[in-house]
């Protein structure tokens, strides 16, 4: 799986060979079509387009040198005509395909593979109406293959790319009809109809009506179905609200005022979003008065990574191939039923954090047992990575039924940051402190990072992102202090989405980078030089941002690589990745139990590239998700791999941690 371009939505990856052959295995969308029609409506069915379909999939590394994907899409080709044939035989009257791809950097071969493909499907099912749609971005230099494409409509993302409409309004030809969509598909924030109208006005009077259809940006499954069921949030905050249905009656009203139909929804609309600018739970002078005097000093540590890592290891007196895990422990059936219980008023706050006390000492011991060299508390009284984080910050809310699809059956419930973001209390201090109580060896405290909290959260559009991300890091900085004076000397801020907020078009990533990278360093640098810095990412390729990782100038790095056999390891050699590293040598998605001997290979593997001594031996993600029964074998495995690797390098016995 890997993410659906720079949302939160998976996909399964196709993976295509030169001999690969298409043809039509399943009847779903003639079956869901005919249903409809049965109850009296004429759908619009909607296809993943030919190309985009072969640019998203891969080729197995053991395929033939120089094969081109784009060499398959003659044999795609007649499948999908066969299925435009089969829904107009059915009644269908437009088929939408969706082009997504033309909003990212296209070759030549690429453009001309997508003229190829619409010229063979609108002759296809000539009585079909076809509206190939792009989101997500704009069309650049795409814009004119996209607009000659021979077919009934196209659709763009108003949202994303609004300063294309006018070339888009210009250079359409006279036949074909353009949907616009206007109203966000990708958060849920409410529209703004006096921003949106004049675009609408400037459309209609080009285009006339016949010509001009009014929708979403994109696909509604970004958000969550209904606000009516939302009976929790208070009413200004969900007045500036939309979720799938009210976005849907917005392009409804949108097109009732473009034609002069009065509708009751100008005034709420307007009154709705004067509320949202002027409010005073989003907007917080000291907060931003904050952001803009961060300077340069901000964002570096007092010493360079080799004066670091000397007083670190004197402070933390760890062995050579130091063991660790990435933070969460199992999360059982008697852990959330507390939490539920706690929640919900069945049991009192003192009665709940005695038993996440309980279940902390536990999980240190057991570390302690089998011989764990750098500790962590579990995260018991943790819901989610981000949520836990935004319960405790201001400028956050959150809903009761804000559902969205992850991949499957999995459904996230992502918070929103609806203002200015600080820090009121401390968030982890209490219970990294408390578990560092009970035991002489190092503990390291938990930390989600200011990118990943900003990607799996909802927005608020009425600011740079860059200006949410530093708010974000400057009250995570605050935090990370705190663990400091509490005694902490490792503290991992994870950034698992640094990569997925990468913008799609290349020329945008140095931008980004640059304040991505920025936040995190302004988020950890202003520690001691002893205490150390760490950060996890996992389930990504690094190869294209290896520099910007190095420049979060983290201390260790934690990644996954033991799905890939370290294969993804090689961007850090060929780099000569600086700092500490920790290659993940067990996959914590699968239930399986891996060997000794195999994590032990997979770290000779490693230290046949890396320096020995900047090697870790860790999980690949955090355990959560799995079971004590999975959980204690396999890492009592790993530190048995990590004490045969000490014998075979020539350092069997570990240091004794020191208290700070």
């Amino acid at each position: 799986m890997t993410k659906w371009f720079d949302t939160n939505y998976h996909y399964i990856v196709p993976e295509f060979c030169a001999d690969t052959q298409f043809r039509l295995s399943a009847t779903k969308i003639f079956d869901e079509f005919s249903e409809a029609l049965a109850l009296g409506i004429t759908t619009k069915p909607v296809l993943i387009g030919p190309l985009t379909y072969l640019k998203l999939g891969k080729t197995p590394e053991a395929g033939p040198p120089g094969f081109d994907r784009l060499a398959l899409l003659a044999r795609l080709l007649p499948v999908y005509a066969d299925i435009l044939r089969r829904l107009a035989a059915l009644g269908a009257e437009w088929v939408q395909l969706d082009e997504p791809v033309c909003s990212l950097d296209l070759t030549d071969a690429e453009r001309q593979a997508l003229r190829t493909a619409y010229a063979a499907l609108a002759a296809a099912a000539p009585s079909l109406k076809l509206l190939v749609a792009t989101y997500f971005g704009g069309l650049r230099d795409n814009l004119g293959d996209f607009l000659r494409l021979p077919v009934a409509a196209l659709h763009v993302d108003a949202v994303r790319a609004p300063r294309e409409i006018d070339t888009l309004l210009r250079e359409i030809d006279g036949t074909k009809l353009l949907s616009v969509g206007v109203v966000d598909g990708r958060n849920i924030w409410r529209s703004d109809f006096t921003a949106v109208s004049p675009l609408l006005a400037k459309a209609r009077a080009l285009l006339g009506d016949g010509r001009l259809l009014i929708a979403p940006s994109c696909s509604l499954q970004h958000v969550p179905v209904t606000l009516r069921h939302e009976g929790k949030l208070d009413p200004e905050f969900k007045s500036w609200l939309a979720y799938a249905e009210e976005k849907l009656a917005e392009v409804v009203a949108l097109r009732d005022l473009l034609v002069g139909i009065p509708r009751s929804e100008l005034g709420l609309n307007a009154t709705a979003a004067a509320s949202r600018r002027t409010s005073a739970r989003i907007h917080r002078p000291g907060v931003n008065a904050r952001v803009r005097g961060v300077a340069a000093a901000d964002l570096s540590r007092a010493a360079p990574f080799l004066g670091r890592q000397a007083r670190q290891r004197e402070r933390l007196r760890l062995p050579l191939f130091p063991t660790t895990t990435i933070g969460s422990f199992p999360q059982t059936d008697a852990v959330r039923s507390a939490r539920a219980q706690w929640k919900k008023g069945t049991i009192g706050r003192a009665a709940y954090e005695k038993f996440i006390e309980a279940e902390t000492l536990a999980c240190v011991r057991f570390q302690e047992e089998i011989g764990i060299d750098l500790l962590v508390h579990g995260e018991y009284e943790r819901n989610d990575m981000v949520e836990y984080f935004g319960e405790q910050l201001e400028g956050f809310a959150f809903t009761e039924h804000g559902w969205v699809q992850s991949y499957g059956s999995r459904y996230v419930k992502p918070p929103i940051i609806y203002g200015d973001v600080e820090r009121r209390q401390p968030m982890t201090v209490r219970w990294s402190a408390y578990a560092q109580s009970l035991t002489a060896r190092p503990m390291k405290g938990m930390l989600t990072g200011p990118v990943t909290i900003l990607q799996w959260s909802f927005v608020r559009n009425d600011q740079p992102r860059r200006d949410t991300a530093f708010q974000i890091a400057l009250a995570l900085r605050d935090e990370v202090l705190g663990l400091e004076r509490a005694g902490i000397a490792a503290i991992q801020i994870d950034e698992p989405a640094l990569r997925e907020g990468l913008p799609l078009r290349r020329e945008e990533w140095k931008h980004y980078l640059e304040w991505a990278v920025n936040a995190f360093r302004l988020s950890a640098a202003g520690v001691r030089d002893d205490t150390q810095i760490h950060t996890h990412m996992c389930y990504a390729e690094f190869n294209d941002i290896i520099e910007a990782i190095a420049a979060l100038d983290a201390d260790v790095i934690t990644i996954e690589t033991s799905r890939s056999n370290m294969e993804l390891l090689g961007a850090f050699v060929s780099f000569r990745y600086p700092n500490e590293i920790g290659p993940g040598v067990y996959d914590i998605h699968s239930p399986r139990v891996p060997a000794i001997d195999e994590m032990e290979q997979l770290i000779v593997k490693a230290a046949g590239v890396l320096p020995l001594e900047n090697l870790w031996v860790n999980p690949d993600c955090g355990l959560k998700t799995r079971g004590w029964t999975e959980v204690r074998p396999a890492l009592l495995n790993m530190v048995a791999a990590a004490q045969r690797l000490r014998v075979r390098f020539g350092s069997p016995t570990a240091a004794p941690a020191l208290r700070s």
